[in-house]
């Protein structure tokens, strides 16, 4: 059976943190290792953020009350934050400066604070006010939605 919404955003949320504990561990002399790191890291946020935004978060909003609201609205922030911002910020930045261990520990650690957020309370109010159904038919159009976006048919 396929996974349901929570767990497949679970899956790219470990994804991620290995991939920024590889990228925040490279020295600087590691240029061209910390570009190929920071491009993977950029496209699983962008997938990842879509499937979030597209599918998951309007399903969360609708399913409660102003608690939801709340967080569904903070998430969207964080993920504004870093899409418009830390991430492209990065990309401009020499990979081989001391600005660019900065800048990705930043990007790491605000990643790290939505992940956990999301984990601990999102996802945790998710299972309790959408059904197994409704969680796995999410998972489903998220999956579909993911092998479009990553382009993979």
């Amino acid at each position: 059976m396929a996974k349901d919404a929570i767990a497949l955003l679970e899956e790219d949320h470990s994804k991620v943190r290995d991939l920024l504990a590889k990228l925040t561990s490279t020295t600087d002399r590691a240029g061209k290792t910390r570009q190929d790191l920071l491009e993977q890291i950029a496209t699983e946020l962008k997938v990842h953020t879509a499937l979030e935004e597209e599918i998951f978060y309007p399903a969360f909003r609708d399913a409660d009350g102003k608690e939801h609201l709340k967080l569904y609205h903070e998430a969207l922030e964080e993920h504004r934050a870093v899409e418009e911002m830390i991430i492209p910020d990065l990309q401009k930045t020499d990979a081989q400066s001391v600005q660019f261990s900065g800048r990705a520990k930043v990007l790491k650690e605000l990643v790290e604070h939505h992940v956990e957020e999301e984990e601990e309370m999102m996802f945790k109010m998710a299972r309790e006010s959408l059904s197994k159904d409704a969680l796995q038919e999410l998972g489903d159009k998220m999956a579909t939605r993911k092998k479009a976006l990553m382009g993979k048919s």
